[in-house]
C-alpha cells in the first residue's frame, strides 16, 4: 500500500528542509505578517520550517498537517526551542474551527498537493470561511516544467554511523486534462549496506496557469489580489521556474462565498 508523508518521508523532509533553511520565503513571510496581532494559521505545517521562525518573531501561529509523522517532528522541533503552538492533524478541504484567523499561509507550493480540482476549491472556500473580515490569504504555487515520463532521479542523505536514506522518484502519470502529475517516491533506509526500512509514496502535484489561479480566487470572493515572483512583492513572474505567491484579502460584506 502507498504511504503519504509517513516516517521515512517525514524524516527526509526534516533533513532536507531543516529549520533555518530559507528559499527567500521565510524572510518574505516574516515581513508580510509582522503587523499581525491576531492568530495566523498554517495548513500543511510540515516539520515547522516556516512556523518556528514566525513564532520566534512573537507572532501567534498554529498549524495542522495530514501527516501525524510530520506533526511529531514539528512538535519535537518546537519543544527543543521552548515553543508550544497549537498543532493538530487535519485536511485543508475539511478542517473546521470556530476561530477566525487574521491570516492563512500555505508556503512553498504545498497547496499543489491537492491534485483534484474539487478538493482545491473546497480548501480555498474553507480558507475564506475561516478568515476574519479583512483577513489575508498568502499562498505559494509553482509551475510544473518537467512533464517527461522518462526521468528517474535518486537522492541520498547520510545519517552517520553507516546509516543513510535513499529516495528514488519516478513519474507514473501526467494528466493534461485535469492538470496534475503523479509520481512514486521509494524511500529506503540502509544500515551499513543492509536495507532496514522502506516506504512507497504516491506523490501528486497539480499545476495552474498564473492568471487561472487569480481568476479562481476572484470567483470565490477574494479581493485585492497581488501576484509576486520569487518573493519580490508585486513583481509579475516572467520565468517558468519562479515561485509564484498570491496575496488576497477577504471582504465578506461585498463578496460572500
Amino acid at each position: 500500500m502507498f504511504s503519504y508523508y509517513s516516517k521515512l518521508s517525514s524524516e527526509v523532509y526534516d533533513l532536507d528542509k531543516y529549520i533555518g533553511r530559507s528559499f527567500g520565503d521565510v524572510e518574505f513571510y516574516c515581513g508580510k505578517l509582522a503587523s499581525c496581532t491576531g492568530t495566523i494559521l498554517e495548513p500543511g505545517v510540515g516539520t515547522g520550517r516556516m512556523l518556528i521562525p514566525l513564532l520566534e518573531k512573537g507572532l501567534r501561529v498554529e498549524g495542522f498537517d495530514v501527516s501525524e509523522d510530520m506533526l511529531k517532528i514539528c512538535r519535537r522541533n518546537c519543544e527543543t526551542r521552548g515553543l508550544n503552538p497549537d498543532l493538530f492533524q487535519d485536511h485543508m478541504e475539511s478542517f473546521l474551527s470556530d476561530k477566525k484567523y487574521e491570516a492563512i499561509i500555505v508556503p512553498t507550493g504545498t497547496f499543489l498537493l491537492l491534485h483534484r480540482r474539487e478538493d482545491s476549491i473546497k480548501a480555498l472556500k474553507n480558507f475564506y470561511y475561516h478568515l476574519a473580515e479583512g483577513g489575508k490569504l498568502v499562498l505559494d504555487l509553482s509551475l510544473q516544467t518537467d512533464l517527461s515520463m522518462e526521468n528517474i532521479s535518486t537522492r541520498t542523505w547520510e545519517l552517520g554511523d553507516g546509516e543513510m536514506i535513499t529516495l528514488e522518484t519516478k513519474k507514473v502519470e501526467v494528466d493534461y486534462i485535469n492538470q496534475y502529475i503523479m509520481s512514486h517516491h521509494r524511500y529506503e533506509k540502509w544500515d551499513n549496506g543492509k536495507l532496514v526500512q522502506t516506504e512507497l509514496e504516491q506523490f501528486p502535484l497539480r499545476w495552474y496557469g498564473v492568471e487561472e489561479f487569480k481568476l479562481i480566487l476572484e470567483q470565490l470572493g477574494f479581493q485585492d489580489i497581488v501576484i509576486s515572483a520569487d518573493y519580490e512583492y508585486g513583481v509579475y513572474p516572467t520565468e517558468e521556474s519562479q515561485m509564484i505567491t498570491y496575496e488576497a484579502v477577504v471582504n465578506k460584506e461585498c463578496n460572500p462565498v
